[in-house]
């Protein structure tokens, strides 16, 4: 029996997930929802049912067993609720919410005992990327031995039309502009997919290179981690500067942006091997007299488990997971827990001191 989908919002990403449930053969796209006039007309564009609202969808003949939400970040807590309270599973696109607290009220929401058959899922589709499957699937192997440390980057240059017009809020700290909840959280997410949790964050700022005014979001920070596994590691994140050392140029995820082969962004050293992406190239001793620097590195490279696509992927995860067959990839704790620590770089920035973050979500970040 196929699984009714709604999708709600019609901005860029919305009709994206529509083509994913329409293609998947195990869902029925049932309804778009969004309150503007272009809402209509994407509707008819995909051939299915519209709605302005949630509250017309859930009251509509074509009410959904599941939805995925992509309204704008500050509607994300409130629009979940409302279809959990209906009794819908929902897909939550990233970020999981606007603030800490609204986003420790919608875990506390959905974990409710009245509501605890519903999943509550958060989009982080990288998780499904095949360079990111293939990373995993050698750290899960071991064939690293234990991981002891990454170095990563995301810096490339974003031109003046991207703070321009309706863009404007990306160059405001306050209305949640700036390459660390925009761009880092992505990071922050797959590391933690990798490695665990980070419980310790330290960040020196970038020296900013736009005018402020109109300019006041951060534009970058040199960061150091810690992982409760562990696990230590450095990051370069910056939004201004040629560069094509980070995710979008690596694995070509972004049509916008060109893929550029050759640049690596994440460096995984482990004990017995090494790991570049999205190269895919391990390092070794593998077949050496001995583990030493007086021998010849061993060079094996990782093919990719496949092309699918990332989206496409997750919203058959959505569906295993409705079905009781998988376990949530990314969870709503989950989403939450990269967004604290987007929080404690930003707290790093300003204070010049480590944060220490609290593993158990639902309490306050220590300082």
């Amino acid at each position: 029996m196929s699984i009714k989908v709604a999708v709600i919002g019609a901005g860029l990403i919305g009709p994206r997930h529509a083509q994913s449930v329409i293609s998947n053969p195990s869902t029925e796209f049932a309804a778009l929802v969004d309150p503007m006039p272009a809402g209509e007309k994407a509707a008819a564009d995909l051939k299915t049912s519209y709605y302005k609202s949630v509250a017309d969808l859930l009251a509509s003949p074509n009410r959904p067993d599941a939805a995925i939400v992509c309204t704008p970040n500050n509607t994300h807590v409130p629009v979940a609720k409302e279809l959990l309270a209906g009794g819908v599973h929902v897909l939550l696109e990233k970020p999981f919410s606007d603030t800490l607290e609204t986003g420790r009220s919608l875990l506390e929401f959905a974990s409710a005992p009245e509501r605890a058959h519903l999943k509550l899922l958060v989009g982080h589709h990288r998780r499904f990327n095949p360079y990111v499957r293939a990373t995993k699937s050698v750290l899960d192997s071991g064939s690293l031995g234990r991981p002891i440390a990454i170095n990563g980057l995301w810096t490339l240059y974003k031109p003046d039309p991207y703070f321009a017009g309706n863009g404007d809020w990306r160059a405001s700290g306050v209305r949640g502009g700036g390459v660390i909840p925009i761009n880092l959280v992505h990071d922050i997410d797959l590391m933690h997919h990798f490695f665990g949790p980070v419980v310790r964050v330290q960040a020196e700022k970038i020296l900013p290179q736009r005018p402020s005014p109109p300019h006041d979001a951060d534009e970058g920070a040199a960061l150091t981690l810690r992982f409760s596994s562990g696990v230590v590691g450095s990051f370069i994140v910056c939004d201004a500067t040629p560069s094509p050392h980070n995710f979008e140029t690596g694995t070509g995820e972004n049509p916008m942006i060109p893929k550029s082969d050759g640049a690596d962004f994440y460096r995984i050293f482990g004990s017995d091997a090494s790991l570049s992406v999205p190269d895919l190239i391990r390092w070794s001793y593998d077949g050496r007299a001995e583990k030493s620097w007086s021998q010849p590195l061993t060079v094996d490279h990782i093919p990719l488990p496949d092309n699918a696509a990332p989206f496409d992927l997750q919203v058959a995860h959505f569906v295993d997971v409705i079905r009781g067959d998988a376990k949530p990839s990314c969870s709503g704790e989950e989403g939450l827990r990269a967004l604290i620590v987007c929080e404690a770089v930003q707290q790093a920035m300003r204070t010049g001191q480590p944060v220490d973050i609290d593993v158990d979500l639902l309490s306050q970040s220590k300082q």
